[in-house]
């Protein structure tokens, strides 16, 4: 129950990154979605951390799916270098969670693509898949009637306008005949990925063969709808119950194949809830982000400062990486990053702003992850070639979505516990229920996993330790 994604970028992209490698987002490489790289040969500077830009053509929006960012191994990655009989397999509602935790030898990889369930392989499709595919679209052509609402759920069933055309908190997710946004967030979408996953393992034999095989599934919907609703309300009221019941059949699937198997449970991030819902809850400093603070706007402003035209900085989105735009000499460099600076620090919103160059002075953190102070938090998700000029802190409980629309109310993306803590469960016949009060990181995971496979590590293997309590650690 006290379990960290324990880095500052509470990403999805970062935080699968970690899941199944062991390792923080400083030493995968996957720093946040996406990032800046203002040499790269094309018109579209941000880079999207599960796209292969040699392609020609790509963009961070138009893409080809690859693991060619993520520079380490991950479990399965590791499995089939031990041997190679080892099956490694990915079912996700999104490329990112999919890629991230299969890595680069991947024997099947496929995920929601908006459309339906696609691959970055190059080999022909399963016939499962393909009739599956088929089943589904025509499933989607169907409208949805709304979900019965539960005594558990009805009281959280309580409307909050969020603009004049947007109120949230008393959806029943409906989804009317080919609605494919309703579809992916809402349970719809995990029971389609469970489903295919079970139908990989049945059609795979996982779990039958001369070794041990790695299923890895990404449920996405619970993102979709705690961006799209928020966290307090109906709507996650009855994805969580849906969740639960879809996770149920699909291990009673697998009860029934007699195979052995063990499970790990966790999230790439956690969330905060929409800041209305939260300022009634007792959190009046629950409050939407200046849209002015988009590295955008602030680089605007500065540009007449420095003899400018145009922005002198860049980003993705309010908080996080800042980059200095590459044009400026390099005699003005320092002053605009010291103005720069000092005009988010001095923003009421603005926690607190750390450089690269103290960044890169700070150990990366080891231990304890709820004892991690903000720049150890910052630390974590720092690389030299991909990160920022400088990272921008928001104070605690102000949300990053300055101007709420369909689809994006709430998010998560910040270092505070609320995007941080995720459950850690695992699983395995005979072992002996408990529950374990001290810290752990999903850094924690893949070595705890090996462990169970006797899987050997060599030194530097992961930024994660193996838990005892679950497992025999050497």
């Amino acid at each position: 129950p006290n379990g960290y994604q324990a880095h500052a970028a509470t990403e999805t992209c970062p935080g699968h990154s970690t899941i199944l490698t062991g390792h923080h987002p400083a030493t995968t490489g996957i720093v946040a979605n996406n990032w800046i790289d203002q040499g790269a040969a094309r018109e579209d500077k941000t880079i999207y951390c599960a796209e292969d830009e040699r392609v020609a053509g790509s963009t961070s929006r138009a893409y080809t799916v690859s693991p060619e960012h993520l520079r380490v191994q991950t479990l399965g990655d590791r499995m089939k270098a031990a041997n190679p009989r080892s099956r490694n397999v990915a079912v996700a509602g999104k490329d990112r969670a999919a890629v991230m935790m299969s890595g680069r030898s991947a024997d099947q990889r496929w995920y929601w693509d908006g459309k339906t369930f696609a691959t970055d392989s190059k080999a022909a499709a399963p016939e499962l898949v393909t009739k599956f595919n088929s089943l589904l679209a025509a499933q989607l052509a169907q409208p949805r009637p709304a979900f019965e609402v539960p005594a558990l759920c009805q009281a959280k069933a309580r409307s909050y306008q969020i603009t004049p055309t947007l109120s949230v908190g008393a959806n029943r997710l409906e989804r009317a005949a080919g609605d494919m946004r309703a579809f992916r967030a809402s349970p719809e979408l995990d029971g389609a990925t469970l489903a295919l996953a079970a139908g990989l393992q049945q059609s795979m034999g996982l779990g039958r063969g001369p070794a041990t095989d790695i299923l890895s599934i990404g449920l996405s919907a619970t993102d979709y709808v705690g961006h799209s609703y928020g966290s307090g309300g109906l709507e996650m009221c009855l994805q969580m119950l849906a969740l639960d019941r879809e996770l149920g059949d699909f291990l009673a699937r697998l009860d029934a194949t007699g195979i052995d198997y063990a499970v790990v449970v966790t999230a790439d991030h956690g969330v905060m809830d929409i800041p209305e819902r939260l300022r009634e809850q007792g959190v009046p400093q629950a409050q939407r982000a200046d849209p002015g603070l988009a590295a955008a706007e602030i680089g605007k402003l500065m540009a007449p400062q420095f003899g400018r035209s145009e922005p002198v900085l860049k980003g993705d989105g309010i908080g996080g990486d800042v980059w200095l735009d590459r044009s400026i000499p390099a005699a003005d460099r320092s002053r605009v990053l010291a103005a720069a600076v000092a005009r988010y620090r001095a923003h009421p919103q603005v926690e607190t702003v750390f450089t690269a160059e103290e960044l890169a002075r700070t150990a990366p953190p080891r231990g304890a992850p709820d004892k991690w102070t903000m720049i150890q938090r910052v630390r974590a998700v720092y690389d030299p070639n991909r990160s920022g000029d400088f990272y921008v802190v928001l104070k605690q409980y102000v949300s990053p979505v300055a101007r709420p629309a369909p689809g994006y109310t709430a998010t998560h993306g910040t270092p505070w516990d609320y995007d941080r803590r995720v459950p850690v469960l695992f699983w395995r016949k005979g072992m002996r229920e408990q529950n374990r009060a001290e810290a752990v990181d999903t850094a924690d995971i893949m070595p705890t996993l090996a462990a169970w496979l006797n899987l050997p590590l060599t030194g530097g293997a992961s930024d994660g330790r193996c838990l005892p309590a679950v497992a025999s650690c050497r």
